[in-house]
C-alpha cells in the first residue's frame, strides 16, 4: 500500500472518530497532492507525495514563526498542531552522523573541491534523503565541509 493510499486510510479514519484537526490537515495534504498531480499531468508517486507533506511542513513552520512574532500564539499552537499531523506522514529523520555520510559520499562521488561545486553534491544528495532531512541543513552540511 502506498503512502496516497495510507493518506486516503488515515481521512476516512479522521472522519470516523470525528478529529476535526486532523481531518481538516489531511484534507489539505488530499487537495494539495490532487494540485501538484495536475500540474505535473501524471500519477504522483510516494517521492512525490513526501515532497508535497515536506512543502506544507516548511509553510507551516513559516507561518508559526510569524506567528509568535506577532504575538498570536492561539495561531501559532495551530500551524504546531498541524505540522505534527503531517509529519507523522514523513520518515524518520536523519541524525547529524547520517547526513554527514551521505553528503561526504557525494563530495566523492562528484570529486568536489570547493563551494563551486555545491549544486554538483545538492544534486546528489538531495533525492537520497527525499523527507529525511531539511535543504538548508544539507545545504550547511556541504558549506562545513567543502570550506
Amino acid at each position: 500500500m502506498g503512502l496516497k493510499d495510507d493518506i486516503a486510510e488515515s481521512v476516512k479514519d479522521a472522519m470516523r472518530k470525528k478529529e476535526k484537526v486532523r481531518l481538516g490537515v489531511l484534507r489539505m495534504l488530499m487537495s494539495e497532492m490532487k494540485n501538484r498531480q495536475i500540474e505535473s499531468r501524471k500519477e504522483l508517486e510516494d517521492a512525490d507525495i513526501l515532497q508535497v507533506i515536506t512543502r506544507m511542513v516548511k509553510q507551516r513552520h513559516d507561518s508559526a514563526e510569524q506567528f509568535s512574532k506577532g504575538g498570536r500564539e492561539e495561531l501559532a499552537a495551530k500551524e504546531l498542531s498541524e505540522i505534527e499531523v503531517l509529519q507523522g506522514y514523513l520518515p524518520e529523520a536523519l541524525s547529524e552522523a547520517d547526513l554527514e555520510k551521505l553528503v561526504q559520499e557525494a563530495i566523492a562521488e562528484t570529486q568536489a573541491t570547493s563551494k563551486k561545486d555545491m549544486g554538483k553534491i545538492m544534486k546528489v544528495v538531495m533525492p537520497k534523503i527525499a523527507g529525511r532531512a531539511d535543504g538548508k541543513a544539507v545545504n550547511m552540511m556541504v558549506v562545513r565541509l567543502l570550506g
